[in-house]
């Protein structure tokens, strides 16, 4: 049987904690912010959380993930 191959554009967009949780990068920064308020840019930094409804969607396309829900 071959490997399973984890989805690499999944594996860009999200992060797998070691508890389980996905995380994802905010968006609305890579373009159009040149006249955004300095404090809504400090606010889009980071990673954010997944929508509880996604999470299992998500999980699927990383077969080899260390914790299962």
């Amino acid at each position: 049987m071959p490997k399973m191959k984890t989805n690499k554009a999944a594996a860009r967009r999200f992060k797998v904690t070691g508890t389980g949780k996905i995380l994802r990068k905010q968006s609305g920064k890579r373009h159009i912010n040149e006249w955004m308020a300095p404090k809504v840019k400090r606010k889009l930094r980071g990673w954010g959380g997944v929508a509880p409804e996604l999470v299992h969607n998500i999980l699927e396309l990383f077969p080899y993930r260390k914790y299962l829900r």
